[in-house]
């Protein structure tokens, strides 16, 4: 099998990095907006409610790793399930052609 990739290959994985990526950037978006959302309700309910504890930071943070995570796998590791889910794809298709 030659090392060249041909320029449909080179495409799709293109596209499958663009994908990743507007997924990650979709993902920031609601974090910032529904972690607003939840600064917002602390900071109304605490102001009527005399409580001040910031609960909001458990939601935040816990979510934030998750992002952090995300952001691992697109940005710093980007080939890391890549490869196997290459390999995944090859082996179903290998299968649907040998079941057909």
């Amino acid at each position: 099998m030659s090392s060249q990739r041909t320029e449909e290959e080179i495409r799709s994985m293109a596209q499958s990095r663009v994908a990743e990526k507007k997924g990650f950037f979709i993902h920031l978006t609601v974090y910032i907006l529904v972690n607003a959302l939840l600064v917002v309700i602390w900071a109304i309910t605490s102001s009527y409610s005399g409580s001040q504890f910031p609960w909001f930071v458990f939601p935040l943070a816990g979510w934030g790793i998750g992002l952090l995570i995300h952001c691992l796998t697109v940005f710093a590791f980007p080939r890391a399930g890549s490869d196997w889910e290459r390999k995944e794809i090859q082996k179903e298709m290998d299968r649907l052609r040998k079941d057909s």
